[in-house]
C-alpha cells in the first residue's frame, strides 16, 4: 500500500504542446539517481496516480518530473491542468532498476537510449559525480518527433563543455530536420552500423551497458538489435549489459 505525503508545485515549465516538467517542493525522499516514485492528484475522495522517473538528483532539494499529457488519459491530463502553488502527492518511497550500483564492476562505457520523456532517469544520473568518476566514456542517444520535443537539450549540451572526453551526445529527431540533429531513428542508425562510428565508441561485451528507457518499440528494436551484437539482457540474477524499466 502506497503512503503519500502532501507536496506543493513550485514550478511547471512547458516545453512545446502536451509536455511538461514540474518540480514539487515535498518532504525529503530518500532515492537513488535513475529511480521513479509515484505522483498523486486527490479527485472526489480518490487518490490518482501514475508513476515518473524522477529528473533531479538526490540531492537536489526539490523533486522534479518530465511528462507529456495522454489524450484520454485519466492522469496526465489532470497533472497538466495544475498550476504553480497546487497541491500534489508523491509516494514516500521510490524504486527502479535504472541505477549505477545495478551495473557490474567490469563496464566501462555506459550508454543511455532514450525517446521522448524516457531522457527522465538518465538527467537524473548525468547530475551526481559518480557516473563520471566511475566511467571512461557516457554515451547519450536521445531522439524526439521534434526539436521543440528535445527538452533538456541544453542541460545535455553543457555536460559537452564539462566532460569534453568523456561525454558523447547523439540527438535524434525523428518527423523534421533540424540543427544539430540527425533526422532518423537511432534504431535506424545502429543497425547500419552508423551509430557506433558516430560516437566513436562500439558495443563491447566486455565494457558496455546499455540502459533503455523510452517507447516500447524503441525498447524492442533495440534489444533486438543489441542482442545480435552478443549483448543479452540484465538482471538482478543474471547479470548483464541490457537495462529497462518497465513501470507497469
Amino acid at each position: 500500500m502506497i503512503t503519500w505525503q502532501a507536496g506543493k508545485i513550485v514550478e511547471k515549465k512547458q516545453w512545446a504542446t502536451d509536455l511538461y516538467s514540474i518540480k514539487i517542493d515535498a518532504d525529503p525522499l530518500p532515492f537513488k539517481a535513475g529511480q521513479f516514485t509515484n505522483i498523486g492528484i486527490e479527485r472526489e475522495d480518490e487518490m490518482i496516480y501514475r508513476p515518473y522517473s524522477l529528473v533531479n538528483s538526490p540531492d537536489d532539494a526539490l523533486l522534479e518530473v518530465h511528462f507529456n499529457t495522454v489524450k484520454d488519459g485519466r492522469f496526465s491530463p489532470l497533472l497538466a491542468e495544475l498550476g504553480v502553488n497546487a497541491p500534489i502527492s508523491v509516494a514516500n518511497r521510490a524504486g527502479g532498476l535504472l541505477t549505477l550500483d545495478q551495473v557490474p564492476e567490469t563496464r566501462t562505457e555506459l550508454w543511455f537510449c532514450a525517446t521522448a520523456t524516457g531522457i527522465g532517469p538518465f538527467l537524473s544520473i548525468l547530475n551526481t559525480a559518480d557516473i563520471w568518476q566511475r566511467f571512461d566514456k557516457v554515451v547519450v542517444c536521445y531522439a524526439t518527433k521534434t526539436a521543440a520535443d528535445m527538452a533538456y537539450r541544453d542541460d545535455l549540451n553543457r555536460l559537452l563543455i564539462q566532460h569534453p572526453t568523456q561525454f558523447r551526445f547523439a540527438p535524434f529527431i525523428t518527423r523534421e530536420t533540424a540543427d544539430g540533429a540527425i533526422h532518423s531513428r537511432f534504431t535506424t542508425y545502429l543497425e547500419s552500423g552508423a551509430l557506433e562510428d558516430l560516437v566513436d565508441i562500439a558495443f563491447d561485451v566486455d565494457s558496455s551497458h546499455i540502459m533503455l528507457c523510452g517507447s516500447s518499440v524503441m525498447i524492442t528494436d533495440m534489444t533486438r538489435l543489441l542482442e545480435q551484437k552478443g549483448l543479452r539482457r540484465h538482471s538482478r540474477q543474471q547479470p548483464g549489459h541490457i537495462a529497462i524499466e518497465k513501470y507497469f
